[in-house]
């Protein structure tokens, strides 16, 4: 049977060879691989500032929680934030800052998630569509809990035995997890945030029930900002007409050609590039390169230009 990743990498680099809207520019890896500064390229890291970072118990209950509603990008232009912080960092700290008022959330808590409750700890108005989506997600999640892991986040983690890939099937349980689409009848599948989850938790846990033994088969975790980075930099290259829409900042509808050919065409050019550093006697994680990608994504140059935008409950 076919890895739950190897069908993403497959699944994505089927979508590259056939995409319209969007292609990978195969001359330019070469020398984007060359001039990476892999000597500095690192792991993520957990700022506790914004996250919470306690007892194995705690840690585990917080990041199942927190990647459980870590989508909403689209959403974001509209939601109402803290000054000087993007929409991720203002839905982690808000959380950080439940959790420590009342201590980790129950699978019953959770199971009755309503909207009117995401907007009290998140700073919302009730009717802005992204509450209603994080009380779906997060009952759907206590529902799970419940029925198959004893209400215990820490009995999720340990059901994967090790392994993130595992931990990334287990997910697919839940339909917000379940980050799969259909691209005139190839089913394409990324699983950004089961992916993200499992590479968090063993940047945050670091204890046995998180050393997962098989990380560096994740994937990039496919979004709107490595993509955009990508772009910029002339690794990808947009149909002028799909590009002058994100310019436009109108909004790329959610599993449409062209949303899944963004995605898809940013994965697959990261597997070409890890590809291409081996063959120039280098070494990087797939993971690396998403950070290094993503934090690339923070400076003036790439702000200054409009990403693209999808109401998506994936990223």
């Amino acid at each position: 049977m076919t890895s739950a990743l190897d069908t993403v990498r497959a699944s994505c680099a089927a979508v590259a060879e056939r995409a319209r809207y969007v292609r990978i520019v195969h001359d330019a890896l070469p020398a984007y691989a060359a001039a990476l500064p892999l000597g500095t390229l690192t792991a993520p890291s957990i700022d506790p500032a914004f996250h919470v970072v306690a007892d194995e118990a705690t840690t585990v209950a917080y990041f199942v929680t927190l990647d459980t509603i870590n989508f909403g990008s689209g959403y974001f232009p509209q939601y109402r934030k803290r000054p000087g912080l993007s929409g991720y960092f203002n839905v982690a700290l808000s959380l950080k800052e439940a959790f420590e008022r009342e201590g980790p959330w129950s699978a019953e808590r959770l199971a009755a998630t309503t909207p009117e409750r995401c907007a009290e700890v998140f700073g919302q108005d009730p009717a802005f569509p992204l509450m209603a989506l994080f009380a779906t997600a997060l009952a759907d999640l206590g529902r799970l809990l419940l029925a198959e892991y004893g209400g215990s986040p820490v009995a999720l983690v340990r059901a994967a035995s090790g392994s993130a890939e595992r931990l990334v099937a287990l997910l697919q349980a839940l339909p917000y997890y379940r980050d799969v689409a259909d691209y005139d009848g190839l089913r394409v599948a990324f699983y950004k945030r089961a992916q993200l989850l499992a590479a968090d938790l063993a940047l945050a846990v670091q204890t046995p029930l998180t050393a997962f033994g098989d990380l560096d088969r994740l994937t990039i975790f496919a979004d709107n900002l490595v993509p955009h980075v990508l772009r910029v930099d002339g690794i990808l290259r947009y149909d002028p007409a799909l590009l002058a829409r994100i310019d436009a900042e109108e909004l790329i509808p959610a599993g449409s050609a062209a949303e899944i050919e963004i995605r898809a065409c940013a994965l697959h050019a990261v597997e070409l590039l890890r590809a291409e550093v081996a063959r120039q006697g280098g070494a990087a994680t797939s993971t690396q390169l998403d950070y290094y990608l993503w934090n690339r994504g923070q400076g003036p140059r790439y702000k200054a230009l409009p990403r693209h935008r999808a109401q998506s409950v994936f990223y």
